[in-house]
Protein backbone atom coordinates (compact mmCIF):
# COMPACT_ATOMS: atom_id res chain seq x y z
CA UNK A 1 0.00 0.00 0.00
CA UNK A 2 3.27 2.02 0.81
CA UNK A 3 4.28 2.22 -2.87
CA UNK A 4 1.03 2.15 -4.07
CA UNK A 5 0.83 6.05 -2.16
CA UNK A 6 4.55 6.59 -3.71
CA UNK A 7 2.96 5.79 -6.90
CA UNK A 8 0.30 7.38 -6.97
CA UNK A 9 1.28 11.09 -5.84
CA UNK A 10 3.66 11.49 -9.32
CA UNK A 11 0.46 10.40 -11.27
CA UNK A 12 -1.83 12.95 -9.61
CA UNK A 13 0.39 15.66 -9.48
CA UNK A 14 0.75 15.17 -13.36
CA UNK A 15 -3.09 15.18 -13.95
CA UNK A 16 -3.61 18.28 -12.16
CA UNK A 17 -0.75 20.17 -14.19
CA UNK A 18 -1.73 19.01 -17.13
CA UNK A 19 -5.29 19.05 -17.71
CA UNK A 20 -7.87 21.81 -18.06
CA UNK A 21 -9.84 22.31 -14.58
CA UNK A 22 -13.30 22.45 -13.65
CA UNK A 23 -15.51 23.09 -10.73
CA UNK A 24 -14.63 21.07 -7.84
CA UNK A 25 -11.58 19.58 -9.65
CA UNK A 26 -9.11 20.29 -6.24
CA UNK A 27 -12.36 18.92 -4.18
CA UNK A 28 -12.32 15.36 -5.64
CA UNK A 29 -8.22 14.88 -5.55
CA UNK A 30 -8.23 15.92 -2.42
CA UNK A 31 -11.21 14.04 -1.35
CA UNK A 32 -8.68 11.24 -3.33
CA UNK A 33 -6.03 11.85 -1.61
CA UNK A 34 -7.89 11.36 2.15
CA UNK A 35 -9.46 8.52 1.03
CA UNK A 36 -5.63 7.04 0.28
CA UNK A 37 -4.27 8.50 3.75
CA UNK A 38 -7.52 6.65 5.61
CA UNK A 39 -7.06 3.10 3.42
CA UNK A 40 -3.42 2.89 4.36
CA UNK A 41 -4.24 3.66 8.12
CA UNK A 42 -7.76 1.87 8.22
CA UNK A 43 -5.63 -1.34 6.81
CA UNK A 44 -3.15 -2.08 9.60
CA UNK A 45 -5.53 -3.23 12.53
CA UNK A 46 -6.39 -6.08 9.96
CA UNK A 47 -3.03 -6.97 8.67
CA UNK A 48 -2.06 -9.88 11.56
CA UNK A 49 -5.97 -11.30 11.13
CA UNK A 50 -5.01 -14.64 10.73
CA UNK A 51 -3.28 -14.27 13.93
CA UNK A 52 -5.98 -12.76 15.62
CA UNK A 53 -8.40 -14.94 14.96
CA UNK A 54 -8.41 -18.52 17.88
CA UNK A 55 -10.44 -21.16 18.52
CA UNK A 56 -10.64 -23.57 21.07
CA UNK A 57 -9.59 -26.56 18.79
CA UNK A 58 -6.88 -27.70 16.97
CA UNK A 59 -5.04 -25.44 14.57
CA UNK A 60 -6.59 -27.15 11.37
CA UNK A 61 -10.35 -26.32 12.91
CA UNK A 62 -8.77 -22.92 13.52
CA UNK A 63 -7.98 -22.25 10.36
CA UNK A 64 -11.53 -23.63 8.39
CA UNK A 65 -13.83 -21.64 11.29
CA UNK A 66 -11.56 -18.27 9.87
CA UNK A 67 -12.21 -19.02 6.21
CA UNK A 68 -15.58 -19.43 7.11
CA UNK A 69 -16.15 -16.51 9.30
CA UNK A 70 -13.89 -14.32 6.84
CA UNK A 71 -15.19 -15.61 3.80
CA UNK A 72 -14.36 -12.67 1.28
CA UNK A 73 -11.31 -10.29 1.78
CA UNK A 74 -11.59 -7.18 3.48
CA UNK A 75 -8.85 -4.60 2.42
CA UNK A 76 -8.46 -6.09 -1.15
CA UNK A 77 -12.46 -4.85 -1.40
CA UNK A 78 -11.71 -1.28 0.21
CA UNK A 79 -8.29 -1.52 -2.33
CA UNK A 80 -10.99 -2.35 -5.27
CA UNK A 81 -13.45 0.14 -4.45
CA UNK A 82 -10.45 3.02 -4.55
CA UNK A 83 -9.45 2.08 -7.72
CA UNK A 84 -13.02 2.41 -8.92
CA UNK A 85 -13.10 5.72 -6.75
CA UNK A 86 -10.02 7.08 -9.29
CA UNK A 87 -12.32 5.79 -12.53
CA UNK A 88 -14.63 7.93 -11.44
CA UNK A 89 -12.13 11.22 -10.80
CA UNK A 90 -10.20 9.98 -14.47
CA UNK A 91 -13.51 9.69 -16.32
CA UNK A 92 -13.67 13.90 -16.20
CA UNK A 93 -9.96 14.10 -16.40
CA UNK A 94 -10.50 11.98 -19.96
CA UNK A 95 -12.94 14.00 -21.10
CA UNK A 96 -11.49 17.60 -19.84
CA UNK A 97 -7.82 16.44 -21.41
CA UNK A 98 -9.85 15.51 -25.08
CA UNK A 99 -11.54 18.93 -24.63
CA UNK A 100 -8.39 20.47 -24.07
CA UNK A 101 -6.82 19.49 -26.98
CA UNK A 102 -9.55 20.21 -29.05
CA UNK A 103 -10.03 23.67 -28.22
CA UNK A 104 -6.01 24.01 -28.70
CA UNK A 105 -6.50 23.11 -32.00
CA UNK A 106 -8.99 25.08 -32.92
CA UNK A 107 -7.25 28.04 -31.50
CA UNK A 108 -4.30 27.49 -33.43
CA UNK A 109 -6.43 26.72 -36.56
CA UNK A 110 -8.02 30.74 -35.89
CA UNK A 111 -4.22 31.97 -35.28
CA UNK A 112 -3.19 31.01 -38.63
CA UNK A 113 -6.16 32.44 -40.52
CA UNK A 114 -5.74 35.35 -38.33
CA UNK A 115 -8.84 35.91 -37.09
CA UNK A 116 -9.14 37.42 -33.55
CA UNK A 117 -13.29 37.06 -33.60
CA UNK A 118 -12.29 33.49 -31.50
CA UNK A 119 -13.85 30.93 -29.62
CA UNK A 120 -16.36 32.88 -27.99
CA UNK A 121 -18.38 29.45 -28.00
CA UNK A 122 -15.96 27.65 -27.01
CA UNK A 123 -16.71 25.55 -23.40
CA UNK A 124 -13.01 26.08 -21.95
CA UNK A 125 -11.72 29.84 -20.78
CA UNK A 126 -8.30 31.07 -19.74
CA UNK A 127 -8.44 31.80 -15.94
CA UNK A 128 -4.75 33.60 -14.75
CA UNK A 129 -2.74 31.33 -17.81
CA UNK A 130 -4.64 28.16 -16.86
CA UNK A 131 -7.62 26.47 -18.81
CA UNK A 132 -10.79 26.13 -17.30
CA UNK A 133 -14.12 24.26 -18.54
CA UNK A 134 -16.84 26.59 -18.12
CA UNK A 135 -19.62 24.06 -17.82
CA UNK A 136 -22.36 26.75 -18.26
CA UNK A 137 -21.24 26.73 -22.77
CA UNK A 138 -21.25 22.70 -23.23
CA UNK A 139 -23.92 20.36 -22.14
CA UNK A 140 -21.68 17.60 -23.11
CA UNK A 141 -19.48 18.67 -20.21
CA UNK A 142 -22.48 18.91 -17.32
CA UNK A 143 -23.23 15.00 -18.35
CA UNK A 144 -20.21 13.42 -18.52
CA UNK A 145 -19.50 15.43 -15.53
CA UNK A 146 -22.88 14.46 -13.75
CA UNK A 147 -22.64 11.02 -14.90
CA UNK A 148 -18.80 10.67 -13.12
CA UNK A 149 -20.06 12.25 -9.69
CA UNK A 150 -23.04 9.13 -10.36
CA UNK A 151 -20.19 6.87 -10.21
CA UNK A 152 -18.73 8.55 -7.45
CA UNK A 153 -21.93 8.35 -4.87
CA UNK A 154 -22.61 4.33 -6.53
CA UNK A 155 -19.08 3.07 -5.83
CA UNK A 156 -19.17 5.24 -1.72
CA UNK A 157 -22.42 3.42 -1.43
CA UNK A 158 -20.80 -0.06 -2.48
CA UNK A 159 -18.19 0.73 0.26
CA UNK A 160 -20.86 1.89 2.98
CA UNK A 161 -23.23 -1.18 1.91
CA UNK A 162 -19.71 -3.68 2.31
CA UNK A 163 -18.60 -1.66 5.86
CA UNK A 164 -22.13 -1.81 7.88
CA UNK A 165 -23.41 -5.29 6.51
CA UNK A 166 -20.25 -7.33 6.48
CA UNK A 167 -17.32 -6.31 8.13
CA UNK A 168 -18.77 -4.66 11.01
CA UNK A 169 -21.16 -7.52 12.24
CA UNK A 170 -17.89 -10.19 11.22
CA UNK A 171 -16.15 -8.30 14.32
CA UNK A 172 -19.38 -7.29 16.78
CA UNK A 173 -18.92 -9.63 19.05
CA UNK A 174 -15.87 -10.49 20.83
CA UNK A 175 -16.30 -14.48 20.59
CA UNK A 176 -17.97 -16.44 17.63
CA UNK A 177 -19.65 -20.21 17.72
CA UNK A 178 -18.22 -22.03 14.71
CA UNK A 179 -20.06 -25.31 13.86
CA UNK A 180 -16.93 -27.00 11.77
CA UNK A 181 -18.41 -30.56 11.96
CA UNK A 182 -18.73 -30.70 8.54
CA UNK A 183 -15.09 -30.64 8.56
CA UNK A 184 -13.54 -34.28 9.93
CA UNK A 185 -12.61 -34.06 13.13
CA UNK A 186 -13.40 -31.21 14.28
CA UNK A 187 -16.46 -30.08 17.07
CA UNK A 188 -19.41 -28.93 16.38
CA UNK A 189 -19.57 -26.14 19.44
CA UNK A 190 -16.10 -24.33 18.16
CA UNK A 191 -15.76 -20.98 20.11
CA UNK A 192 -13.87 -18.76 18.60
CA UNK A 193 -12.46 -14.97 19.65
CA UNK A 194 -10.86 -12.11 17.61
CA UNK A 195 -8.40 -10.35 19.04
CA UNK A 196 -8.21 -6.04 18.71
CA UNK A 197 -12.10 -5.39 18.06
CA UNK A 198 -11.65 -1.46 19.27
CA UNK A 199 -9.35 -0.73 16.59
CA UNK A 200 -10.69 -2.85 14.08
CA UNK A 201 -14.02 -1.00 14.29
CA UNK A 202 -12.72 2.29 14.81
CA UNK A 203 -11.18 1.84 10.93
CA UNK A 204 -14.06 1.21 10.09
CA UNK A 205 -15.98 3.93 11.20
CA UNK A 206 -13.05 6.24 9.73
CA UNK A 207 -13.90 4.81 6.55
CA UNK A 208 -17.36 5.20 7.17
CA UNK A 209 -16.95 9.08 7.91
CA UNK A 210 -14.93 9.25 5.12
CA UNK A 211 -17.60 7.39 2.51
CA UNK A 212 -20.29 9.63 4.08
CA UNK A 213 -18.48 12.74 3.47
CA UNK A 214 -18.22 11.87 0.22
CA UNK A 215 -21.71 11.14 -0.54
CA UNK A 216 -22.88 14.18 0.67
CA UNK A 217 -20.51 16.23 -0.96
CA UNK A 218 -21.10 14.59 -3.87
CA UNK A 219 -24.74 14.46 -3.88
CA UNK A 220 -24.27 18.97 -3.22
CA UNK A 221 -22.61 19.12 -6.45
CA UNK A 222 -24.60 16.98 -8.18
CA UNK A 223 -27.88 18.89 -7.61
CA UNK A 224 -26.16 21.98 -7.95
CA UNK A 225 -25.00 21.22 -11.28
CA UNK A 226 -28.05 20.39 -12.34
CA UNK A 227 -29.64 23.84 -10.83
CA UNK A 228 -26.69 26.01 -11.61
CA UNK A 229 -26.54 24.86 -15.80
CA UNK A 230 -28.92 23.06 -16.79
CA UNK A 231 -32.02 24.41 -14.91
CA UNK A 232 -30.98 28.16 -14.65
CA UNK A 233 -29.19 28.54 -18.27
CA UNK A 234 -32.73 27.79 -19.66
CA UNK A 235 -34.37 30.25 -17.43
Amino acid sequence: MAAIVTGLIPILRTAVDSTATYKGRTVWFGLLSIRLVVIFLAQFPWKSLNEDFHCNDTVICNKFCFNKHFDRSITMTWHFLFILLVLSVLIMELFSSQLRHSVQKKQVKEMESQNEQVYLNDPITTVGGKMRIDLHKSKNSVLVYLFSVTLRIIVEALFVYDLLFWVLPKVSDSIYQCNAAEFNGCSSYNLCVVRGLAEKRMSVYALLFMSILVIVLSCLFFFYSIFHYIICSKG
